[in-house]
């Protein structure tokens, strides 16, 4: 019987199924689904050795998979339900979506510095005036929680901005490239009254649940701003709506929430200073990011079929 490997995911391009087979090396056989081929796919994942796909979905009845590659980087659907997985599974991720989380990123924090939420109300009520003060990347004091491969994107981008500090807070203090300092999550109480803008690029763990809490939200500066691309959950939406609206935080962005989609009734829909967008900035619709994805899972299977350790594994019980 041969040794099957099943691919869902619907952006691949016919080079990437070319480079795919290829580092399947003739050891094993390649199938490839697209979205309209759903039915087909969960057939397929059912008797396959390896999946590589960005649907949960293909896990259900997977009884004899032996390494699930995600397409995204997010784990912690996996980490709070490992009994979607068969045991002793492998699992891997696609942690390369750097570039475009830190290219968003600058993007929504050059809107809050230049007052775009309130510039876009004006504009709506036909209203020209012009006058609001300003700020710039340049010179800002920066906590990037996370220090992970997106935190660091970030950190360097802001550097070439002309950022003055890049704090990088992380679980327990190790080191990373790219900060001016580097400090364990247990001080961030005293980072956060420090700095003009908090950036959240964790995942979604027990630990990360309400990181950025209303005690904390209540120690930022009135002209503080905050960013989140991490997980919703690192955030107390409520304290964040109400600090926004009675002024006592300049701005957010927030490109996750805590449930998705955002309920119609909920206050953030309504905050003051409130970019939302609906969790894109990482999403697979850029090329680069579907090529390094495709060079990601490729340099795994060729360690998978050699025996090797697999360079992209994720520790379910720590969630990345």
């Amino acid at each position: 019987m041969s040794r099957e490997i099943c691919v869902f995911i619907d952006e691949l391009e016919p080079r990437h199924r070319d480079q795919i087979t290829a580092a399947a090396a003739g050891a094993m056989t390649v199938r490839f689904f697209g979205k309209k081929e759903k039915a087909e796919a969960m057939a397929c994942a059912r008797e396959a050795e390896v999946i590589y796909a960005m649907s949960r979905e293909l896990l259900a009845g997977a009884e004899k998979l032996k390494w699930y590659c995600s397409a995204s980087a997010g784990m912690d659907d996996l980490s709070a339900q490992p009994e979607m997985l068969p045991a002793g599974c492998l699992v891997t991720n696609s942690n390369v979506y750097g570039l475009t989380i830190a290219e968003h990123t600058v993007m929504v924090a050059l809107m809050l510095l230049r007052r775009m939420p309130e510039y876009e109300a004006r504009m709506r009520e036909r209203d020209w005036r012009g006058g609001l003060p300003i700020r710039s990347i340049h010179g800002l004091t920066v906590a990037m929680v996370g220090t992970g491969q997106i935190g660091r994107c970030i950190a360097q981008r802001f550097h070439a901005l002309g950022a003055a500090k890049i704090v990088g807070v992380n679980r327990s203090g190790r080191k990373a490239e790219g900060f001016d300092e580097i400090v364990p999550v247990e001080e961030l109480d005293r980072v956060l009254p420090e700095v003009d803008m908090v950036i959240l690029a964790v995942p979604g763990t027990a630990q990360t649940v309400r990181l950025l809490s209303r005690e904390r939200i209540a120690l930022l500066r009135p002209e503080a701003l905050v960013i989140n691309v991490g997980r919703g959950t690192a955030i107390d939406q409520a304290a964040l709506a109400e600090a926004l609206n009675a002024g006592r935080i300049a701005g957010a962005a927030l490109d996750v929430v805590a449930q998705e989609p955002l309920p119609a009734d909920d206050p953030l829909w309504t905050a003051k200073n409130l970019i939302l967008t609906p969790h894109v900035s990482g999403t697979f619709t850029l090329a680069y990011t579907v090529d390094r994805n495709v060079d990601s899972f490729c340099e795994d299977l060729a360690n998978y079929i050699a025996g090797r350790p697999l360079a992209h594994r994720v520790d379910l019980t720590r969630g990345y």
